[in-house]
């Protein structure tokens, strides 16, 4: 073998073994590899980094049969994500970053990994307060954090309000994610945008005092009040949805919070075109579609969330749970509060 040819390989090899390595801490290995769809078509096609995986694949081939774009997508945590955008620089594969929790999304655009879309469509589709105000991302799903409980151990009238849940009858009954969830973050931003620090450290206090039994699954949160570990608990909607699909029998009620006062904690699931996107035209088309009817209904029914695009209406599981009114709140205000809410959550002692 050429000397400087056998170098090289095992340079490049070596190099190969590195980014390897890189790839495999990058994505969650209980995903497995990067998985793809078919090579480019003659529509070219467009790379998704994903933290969102309930029923992504079927949305991605529904996109690729419509518009002739193949889907190639990664699946990890919403941080791995951002780290793995991030370290790779204008080289990034990447052409969305699809993520769960507006908080994820404004740190996206924060970091500078995000870059701002015109686009007429998702104007039109999305609600102003769903989407950043520098159109760096957009809201493809809502998501309610509200109340939960069991029918036979409380009754709707007993219940009211986030805030109420401090009261000392619930002592012992409370159910609650963990602080160091997006979830609890965004919810206590909400908490500090409605009530400012002092009061919304109190109202979190409160809970404190309670003995919450802290749980770090939603779904699982919910199965410990069917199984009387608890008598309320603040979940994500869509889970109790999930569950009622499989066990329409699940011993388990929703009440929508806060319904006298600024409305129930809506959150989203939502996605921005990468600051060095190499396909931006078919990333931005993608967005597009997904904030269209038809790729709402699919998107948002197939984890049994509430479409972002206020035309379409939801999953009739979900639609079963009654109308609401939703919180209107900015969703960029939770990226915005987010550092200042886990200080709070730390200085009330909710761990």
């Amino acid at each position: 073998m050429n000397k400087r040819k056998g170098v090289m390989t095992i340079a490049f090899v070596s190099l190969a073994f590195v980014l390897g390595i890189f790839a495999s801490k990058a994505v969650r290995l209980a995903d497995g590899p990067p998985r793809a769809a078919e090579p480019g078509t003659a529509k070219g096609v467009v790379n998704i980094y994903t933290a969102r995986h309930y029923g992504v694949e079927k949305v991605f081939e529904e996109f690729t049969r419509e518009t002739g774009v193949a889907v190639r997508f990664t699946t990890g945590s919403d941080a791995i994500l951002r780290e793995r955008i991030r370290s790779e620089g204008k080289y990034t594969p990447a052409d969305v970053y699809l993520a769960v929790d507006a908080g994820n999304l404004w740190l996206a655009a924060q970091d500078g990994l995000l870059s701002p879309v015109t686009s007429a469509a998702l104007a039109a589709n999305i609600p102003q307060n769903l989407r950043d105000p520098e159109n760096r991302w957009f809201g493809l799903t809502r998501r309610v954090r509200t109340i939960m409980y069991h029918p036979d151990r409380v009754t709707p009238e007993e219940l009211s309000t986030y805030e109420a849940l401090a009261d000392n009858k619930w002592q012992g009954r409370l159910v609650m994610r963990p602080a160091t969830h997006a979830y609890t973050q965004s919810l206590a931003a909400s908490l500090l945008a409605a009530h400012g620090q002092a009061q919304a450290r109190e109202i979190i206090r409160g809970w404190v005092a309670n003995s919450p039994t802290l749980v770090d699954s939603d779904t699982r949160i919910l199965e410990t009040l069917a199984a009387g570990g608890g008598d309320v608990a603040i979940t994500n909607h869509y889970y109790l949805g999930r569950l009622l699909e499989a066990n329409p029998a699940f011993p388990v009620r929703i009440f929508w919070a806060n319904q006298g006062g600024r409305g129930a904690h809506v959150n989203i699931s939502g996605a921005g075109v990468t600051a060095h996107s190499q396909n931006r035209e078919n990333a931005i088309k993608f967005l597009e579609w997904l904030s269209s009817p038809e790729g709402q209904k699919l998107f948002a029914d197939s984890n049994h969330e509430f479409p972002a695009n206020p035309r379409v209406e939801p999953h009739p599981i979900i639609a079963g749970f009654g109308e609401f009114i939703a919180d209107p709140l900015n969703m960029d205000e939770y990226g915005r509060l987010q550092a200042e809410a886990i200080k709070m959550l730390d200085e009330a002692g909710y761990r």
